[in-house]
Parts: structure tokens; C-alpha cells; sequence
């Protein structure tokens, strides 16, 4: 039979169990609102009875382990649902502020600028010789250009910001992936035994864990998942193998880690590169493949993909802004400079140039369109004295001989354009063609008139022969290299008064020819802001007025920033709900817990009570003795 002692040590495991069970409850108390701790929960087990006569006799209470209440499930909806919600909340956040840079209010914004600098244009026409609307003309375009360029500035800014901070959280995930992989290696030695869990260390994996989800979109993978039903239902724990990975991408491995990539040093541009590096060395790009977390709204609002020639996004939200604003100022440059080419002049030098004079201009990177424009020579007087069609189609280069189909062909050639025998009086007497190639090794188009013929009083005009009447039908020439252009620049970017009107403003001209009171010119820009324009954007083309181009950049932008508060909304009441779930079963509750520590300290003093009378029995023992 089983002895007093054993009756003794049966009173000791009560005390132990619930001593233990007092420590646990303590230990979930202090740590209720600590980020990422999970409860605990004590699982004991009637220790091996002892057999003798009469039968089995009870031998108290063993503490089988200390597991927590943790449902793997539940926390990878947690997890992904906060990747989402970390990805809205940063999107929602940028594109507000980039809605900010488009106040489209009246009398605000860029389209109310548009606006005033048509006015100005409609009050030079109506005074084509006043100096003072001449300067004023200029000043309104400044404000235009300024507006426009430092929209362009705002957003590429907001861009650079992004970009510098995917450099920070790229480090950020690779200094959270090693804690992993430390972590991993010491819940390994921990439960090398399987005699214990290592409840803390997996607390602090899983808020790493969190963090990744947060920041990357990261994915946990594990051998195998094991119920814990002695302590919960929905209770759980990961054993076996365990991996990390981002689309595919293991970046840990057990208690190894992969860290990701990320340079800057061969972008031209300056914008980060993500790279996965495989055993082998050879990296991976993985801009276009992380879609989650903080990074991805980073990538999806900067541009993952990266053009491999100049190192600029070609997508993104920000990147298309971009692009739809220079696609705009381009439209506004170029077509305004098209016009304002119809004013006569003595000498039209073009932007640079960056291809080659043997190639076709259809397939150059210029936007000029197929058709003809007329070079046009005037006297003193304004008298038209002689005019050339110049043609261009798809074979048309820049230079040539002279008769060929290059434009140096066309305005060499030997053509009596007044159809009078007069062998001196045509376009080739008048216009030098020069196609100058500078140091730099780039190119430059120059239309001069004769010294002589300069020095008699005569100037000379380029003008589109329209199809219908509308300026879009025209080949653009003129407007695409720049030729005696009213804007300098190419894009928003660099958007900007020619700098010798600027300098100068009386010198800028209202009409074609130089007779006092022609307004053509102006009036000319006046219609323009009821035409549509040939605005290009990357691939894309839109055919609008300058009006309706901006309210396409200004709609888009509003429109990307009401569904991304939207679907704000959304994922914030998915999170909330996934989020209470999970507390639910994992969070402390401070009134569970005070009840428990009540159970556990009633459970003490009968374990004490127990012990207590085998002490009594044991001095009536050694009573019986004396």
C-alpha cells in the first residue's frame, strides 16, 4: 500500500500545480498589453498511480507543459489582412497628398493659369502693337510654365521621397529576416527535448512575422500544424520545417536568410532596383513581383517596372502623373511653338536634335505627322514674295541632295516657285538650310535667310497646309524641333518662355508678316485653346483641347484617390473584424485572468490544507511512539 509520504508528496504536487498555474496567470497579467504576447495556459495531468492492494492508488498532479492559446489560422488572415490594410493606409495617404498638388478650383490651378494666358493672347490681338501687353503676355506665360513646372516638381519630389524609402524598408526586411532566422535557431535548441514550448520566443516570431506581413506581404510556410485541444479548440502549434517566403522568394530558411538586394548604383535615374540573389550569384529583379505591404504601395505608386535604357518607372501611379504632365506641357510647347513659327523672322534655330540626319522622321522620336508645310518668304511690306510646299512622308529624311525627298533637298532645289522664269526670286534664293552637329556630338537644325537678301528688309514664316482647317492636321514640323518657338523646354519639367522674349518682349510678334496691325498669330493662339491637340503619353495618345488634356491628368488623379479611400474603408473593417477575432483567442483578458488566479489560489490552500493534515498524522505517529 501506498505509504504517508506519498500522501505527503501528493499535497506537494497540488501546491507545485498551483503555484505554477499562480506564476502563468501572473505572467499573462503583466504582459496584457504587451505587443504580440499571447496567453497562457497550464496543462496538467494526473501523475502515474501507484499499484498496490487493493488497486491503483492516485499519486497527485504533474504539470505536462505550458502551451499557448494561439490559432495559426486565424493569425495568417491576421497577417494578410494587416499587409492589406498597411498597403491601403500608405496609398490612401500618398495619393491624398498628391490630390493636393491639383486644386481645381475656381480661380486656382493650373487651368485657371490656362485660361488667363488665352486671355492675354485674345487682348495682343486686339492690340498687336501695345509693348505693355506685350510684357504682360509674358508674364502670364511665366506664371503658366512656373505653375506647370512646379506641379511636375511636386510630384516628382513626392516620387524621390517613395523611392528613398524603399531603400529603408528593404533594410528593414532583411534586418527583421535575420532576427528571424536567430529566433528560429533558438526555438529549435529550446524544443530540441519536445519536453517544452518556447511560448515568448514564438511570441516574438510571430510579431515579426507581423511585421514582415506589414511590410512586404511576406508568407509563412510550415511542415505541419499540431491541435491543442487539451487547452482550446482552435488552438494550434507549427512544427517542422519553417520558410519565409515573398512571391515565391524564400528569404528564410530555417535559421538561414536570404536578404534582398536592393541599388542604386547602375540606375541612371537614380531609382532603386530590387533584386533577389540566387546561390548561384545571379540576381533576380523582383520590383514587378512584390505586390504587398508597405513596399508594394511603394512600388505601385513609384513604378516597379524600370526602363532598362534611362533607369524612369514605366508604370506607377506617380510615374503616369508625370507622364501625363509632360505629355501636356509637350502638347502645349509644341503646338503653340507651331503657330507662333508663322510669324516671320530672319534666322529659326531648332532644340537639339538626338537622331540621326539619315533617318526617316517617321521614325524618329519627334512628333511630326505626315502631310506638307510651306516656307514663306515676305518684303519689307509683308508682301508675299514667294513660297515652296515642303513635303513629308514616311520616307522623308532630314538632309539630302538637292531634288531628293529629304527636307534639305526640298528647300535646295532648284524650283521656280513663282512660276515667273525668274531664276532669283524662289525659296532656294531666300532660305539656307544648315544641319549643324555640335561638340557634344548632337544635332541642331538651322533655317537662315540670305545676308542679302536680310539686309533688303526680307523675312520668312513656316506655316502647316491644314487638311480641314484645324491645326492637328498639320505636319507639326515646325512645333516638334522647336523653330522660331514662342516656349523653350520639352515637357513640364523644363517648361518655359523662350529666353530671348522673355529678355526682350517687345519683340514678340502678333502677326504673320511685319505690318503694323497683323493680329494673325495671336488670333491664331486663341483658336488653339478650342482645337483638339495630339497630346502623346508614353504609348498612349489622347486627341483633347488643352483644357480637357489637363482635366483627364486632374480627373485621373481624383479618381485613383477616391478608390483608394474606398477600398480603405473596406480593408479597415476586414482588419477590424480579423483583428478582434484574433484577439479573441489569443489576447489576455484581464477578467479571465483574475478569475483564474482566484481558481488557482483556492487550489493552493486545499494543496496546503493536505499537507497540513499529513503533518497532523505524522505527529500523531510519533505520538503513538512516546
Amino acid at each position: 500500500m501506498a505509504s504517508i509520504f506519498n500522501a505527503l508528496h501528493i499535497g506537494y504536487t497540488g501546491l507545485n500545480a498551483a503555484q505554477v498555474g499562480i506564476n502563468t496567470t501572473g505572467h499573462n497579467i503583466a504582459n496584457a498589453e504587451t505587443d504580440g504576447y499571447t496567453r497562457q495556459r497550464v496543462i496538467a495531468v494526473n501523475a502515474t498511480p501507484i499499484s498496490a492492494n487493493p488497486g491503483q492508488v492516485g499519486n497527485g498532479v504533474e504539470i505536462q507543459t505550458i502551451k499557448r492559446v494561439f490559432d495559426n489560422f486565424v493569425f495568417d488572415r491576421y497577417t494578410d489582412t494587416y499587409s492589406k490594410k498597411e498597403y491601403s493606409d500608405f496609398e490612401k495617404q500618398t495619393l491624398e497628398q498628391l490630390s493636393t498638388y491639383f486644386p481645381e478650383i475656381d480661380e486656382v490651378g493650373i487651368k485657371s493659369d490656362l485660361q488667363e494666358y488665352y486671355n492675354m493672347w485674345q487682348s495682343f490681338a486686339d492690340n498687336p502693337d501695345n509693348d505693355a501687353i506685350k510684357i504682360a503676355l509674358v508674364k502670364q506665360t511665366e506664371i503658366l510654365s512656373n505653375h506647370i513646372h512646379s506641379t511636375r516638381t511636386q510630384v516628382s519630389d513626392l516620387q524621390n521621397q517613395l523611392n528613398n524609402q524603399i531603400e529603408v524598408n528593404i533594410n528593414e526586411v532583411n534586418s527583421i529576416a535575420k532576427k528571424i532566422a536567430d529566433l528560429n535557431k533558438s526555438i529549435d535548441t529550446a524544443e530540441s527535448g519536445k519536453l517544452y514550448d518556447a511560448n515568448d520566443l514564438r511570441d516574438k516570431r510571430n510579431v515579426l512575422e507581423r511585421d514582415m506581413a506589414r511590410l512586404i506581404g511576406a508568407e509563412t510556410n510550415y511542415e505541419q500544424i499540431e491541435s491543442n485541444m487539451q487547452i482550446d479548440s482552435s488552438s494550434n502549434t507549427i512544427t517542422g520545417s519553417y520558410s519565409m517566403n515573398v512571391n515565391g522568394f524564400n528569404i528564410v530558411d530555417g535559421s538561414t536568410y536570404h536578404p534582398i538586394r536592393v541599388s542604386n548604383d547602375k540606375n541612371p535615374s537614380g531609382f532603386y532596383e530590387i533584386s533577389y540573389e540566387r546561390q548561384d550569384g545571379v540576381l533576380i529583379p523582383m520590383e514587378e513581383t512584390i505586390n504587398g505591404g508597405k513596399i508594394g504601395a511603394l512600388l505601385d505608386l513609384r513604378g516597379g517596372a524600370l526602363d532598362t535604357t534611362s533607369g524612369v518607372p514605366k508604370d506607377g501611379i506617380l510615374q503616369n502623373t508625370i507622364s501625363q504632365l509632360d505629355g501636356f506641357a509637350r502638347g502645349l510647347i509644341e503646338s503653340a511653338n507651331n503657330i507662333y513659327a508663322s510669324s516671320a523672322t530672319t534666322r529659326m534655330d531648332s532644340n537639339i536634335i538626338d537622331f540621326n540626319s539619315s533617318e526617316t522622321l517617321m521614325n524618329s522620336n519627334i512628333n511630326v505627322n505626315t502631310g506638307s508645310f510651306n516656307l514663306i518668304v515676305y518684303d519689307i511690306d509683308g508682301n508675299e514674295v514667294a513660297s515652296r510646299e515642303i513635303n513629308i512622308n514616311v520616307a522623308t529624311r532630314m538632309t539630302g541632295e538637292s531634288g531628293s525627298n529629304s527636307i534639305e533637298g526640298q528647300i535646295t532645289a532648284t524650283v521656280d516657285d513663282n512660276a515667273d522664269g525668274n531664276a532669283n526670286n524662289d525659296i532656294d534664293d531666300f532660305v539656307n538650310f544648315n544641319w549643324a552637329t555640335l561638340a557634344s556630338g548632337e544635332n541642331a537644325l538651322e533655317f537662315a535667310l540670305d545676308s542679302f537678301k536680310e539686309s533688303q528688309g526680307y523675312t520668312f514664316a513656316i506655316r502647316d497646309s491644314l487638311s480641314n482647317d484645324e491645326f492637328s492636321t498639320g505636319t507639326n514640323f515646325a512645333g516638334a524641333l522647336g523653330m522660331n518657338r514662342f516656349f523653350d523646354g520639352n515637357d513640364a519639367s523644363n517648361i518655359t518662355i523662350n529666353a530671348s522674349l522673355k529678355a526682350n518682349p517687345s519683340s514678340i510678334k502678333a502677326g504673320y508678316t511685319p505690318v503694323v496691325g497683323d493680329s494673325r498669330v495671336s488670333l491664331d493662339m486663341v483658336q488653339q485653346q478650342f482645337e483638339d491637340i495630339n497630346f502623346k503619353v508614353g504609348p498612349s495618345s489622347y486627341k483633347a483641347s488643352t483644357y480637357a488634356m489637363f482635366d483627364i491628368i486632374a480627373t485621373e488623379v481624383g479618381t485613383v484617390t477616391n478608390a483608394a479611400i474606398s477600398r480603405h474603408e473596406t480593408i479597415n473593417t476586414q482588419f477590424n473584424a480579423v483583428e478582434m477575432e484574433y484577439f479573441s483567442v489569443s489576447k489576455v483578458s484581464i477578467d479571465e485572468e483574475m478569475t483564474n488566479l482566484i481558481k488557482y489560489q483556492t487550489s493552493y490552500g486545499a494543496a496546503a490544507k493536505v499537507i497540513t493534515t499529513i503533518d497532523q498524522m505524522m505527529q500523531t505517529l510519533l505520538g503513538i511512539k512516546q
